[in-house]
């Protein structure tokens, strides 16, 4: 469950997180574009405090979401002008990916915050879920 989290809250890790990647400076500059990290590890209980929380937004939905969605409208719209095969034939591709599109459904949408933590890092765009009220 993604817990409410308010802009000036104090709030903590709620497990420890490793982040990799590429690192770029703050300022857009393409100077900076080439430099990597290996990795930063932080700790669950590290504190910090919430900048933004970012309105909820749908999650990206996996190819078998969209073509459930996709079939699901074809039969809605078109089964019944469809022949007795074809029409079983859809519906069975629907039901095998009904099991996907619920549990698409039952994430709802992702809540994403800014956090400055008191070691001076940001982690912006960051899941809501990762943090605990401190």
């Amino acid at each position: 469950m993604t817990p409410q989290l308010q802009e000036g809250q104090r709030v903590k890790l709620a497990a420890d997180l490793r982040l990799a990647g590429t690192v770029v400076t703050a300022g857009d500059s393409p100077a900076g574009e080439d430099a990597a990290v290996g990795s930063l590890a932080l700790a669950s209980g590290t504190a910090g405090t919430v900048e933004r929380v970012d309105a909820p937004r749908e999650r990206e939905q996996s190819h078998a979401v969209r073509e459930y969605v996709r079939l699901k409208a074809l039969m809605d719209d078109f089964g019944h002008q469809m022949p007795p095969a074809s029409r079983q034939q859809l519906a069975e591709q629907v039901a095998s990916l009904e099991a996907e599109w619920i549990a698409h459904g039952q994430h709802g949408p992702r809540v994403t915050v800014r956090v400055r933590l008191d070691n001076g890092f940001v982690l912006d765009d960051a899941h809501a879920d990762l943090f605990a009220p401190a």
